[in-house]
């Protein structure tokens, strides 16, 4: 029988993380592990990654919620079984909490990994053969500081590169974008931009014609989410692909989905699985975004190396089973902003993210 427990752990940055919304100097998480009541050295850890401030799990019964699974699991009230070749599986379980269900999802399949029972398509991962291409992210800041992080992601070699935009004045923004453009043609870098709703609907698609002089690759959540009639109007009409993110938080619903991508109609959408539902629903949202040409990457959501590794291993599935968007640069590179992140064998060679052995 397989036992359950949890822990909180505090992540310090390493600097100040600053966007649109917020700035943070710390992140709560919580580590969920299982084990094997046969076999106690046999372990799978995941990360129940609650980003307070943003994610729809952000409120006040979260750990409690952590502990009545951890009870459920306990009591044999989950559904965790073992199939006929001995991997655990959920057997269609789903907790309200996408972050909980994260964790809960990468424990399992890292109790799988290390039993023995590791799934083909993340085979190359776990052997370290595998190697994911990930865009260098740059946090706001003032216009020096973030010229120097600019400056510090290409000289690292990245070929795609994020920018946070929408904390400081619009001007010095666009004089980082030519910044970079006058260094970097679009042969050369790709150009991400990430606004976390910044703009609002009446100034969104002026200030998407002025950015997409510098050959911008994407924009992510122009506008805040929940306003779907005029997303739907800016996906059409910009200049620039428009990225959904932020509104496909606490959206887990099979049809919710699909009116979504429907209705708004957007080029891409990220993924977050602490945000969007656990890996058994960022994986729906990716098979409904291919169904309708939309294009995909994955992204962390500020976890620990846990959670990077456990995003890591479902991208490199995905590429595996032959998704073409799973060779995009995919947003994984944030291993390095804490001083006390847990130690795990990833490694970052320029913009490719492996695992060692």
């Amino acid at each position: 029988m397989i036992k359950a427990e949890y822990s909180r752990y505090v992540l310090h940055f390493k600097e100040p993380a600053i966007t649109s919304r917020q700035t943070m100097t710390e992140k709560e998480t919580f580590f969920i592990t299982l084990r094997d009541e046969k076999c106690p050295s046999l372990f799978g850890i995941g990360e129940a990654a609650i980003f307070r401030g943003l994610s729809a799990d952000d409120r006040p019964d979260y750990e409690s919620a952590l502990s009545v699974l951890c009870d459920d699991i306990n009591n044999g009230s989950v559904n965790l079984v073992r199939d006929s070749d001995g991997a655990y599986t959920l057997n269609g379980y789903r907790h309200l909490y996408s972050s909980i269900m994260f964790g809960l999802e990468s424990a399992v399949v890292d109790l799988n990994i290390r039993s023995g029972h590791c799934p083909p398509s993340m085979v190359p991962w776990e052997k370290g053969e595998s190697a994911i291409t990930i865009n260098g992210l740059v946090w706001m800041g003032n216009s020096q500081q973030m010229l120097k992080r600019i400056d510090e992601k290409l000289s690292a070699g990245f070929k795609c590169v994020k920018l946070k935009i929408g904390g400081i004045d619009f001007n010095d923004e666009m004089r980082l974008l030519s910044y970079i453009r006058e260094r970097f043609d679009k042969s050369r870098l790709l150009l991400r931009l990430d606004a976390n709703g910044a703009f609002t609907p009446d100034n969104a698609l002026e200030r998407l014609d002025a950015l997409s002089r510098y050959d911008i690759h994407s924009i992510e959540q122009p506008i805040r989410a929940g306003q779907w009639e005029s997303m739907a109007a800016i996906c059409a009409d910009s200049p620039i692909p428009i990225a959904l993110d932020e509104e496909l938080i606490g959206s887990h619903n099979t049809d919710f989905k699909r009116l979504m991508l429907d209705t708004i109609r957007p080029q891409m959408i990220i993924l977050k699985p602490s945000l969007c539902g656990g890996l058994s629903d960022a994986r729906e949202w990716c098979d409904e975004a291919d169904r309708r040409g939309i294009g995909w990457w994955y992204t962390s959501a500020l976890e620990s190396n846990i959670g990077l590794n456990a995003i890591a291993r479902e991208v490199s599935s995905l590429a595996v089973e032959g998704r073409p968007c799973a060779s995009w640069p995919q947003g994984l590179g944030t291993g390095n902003l804490y001083t006390n992140n847990i130690p795990y064998p990833l490694h970052l060679d320029s913009d490719r993210l492996t695992r060692l052995q």
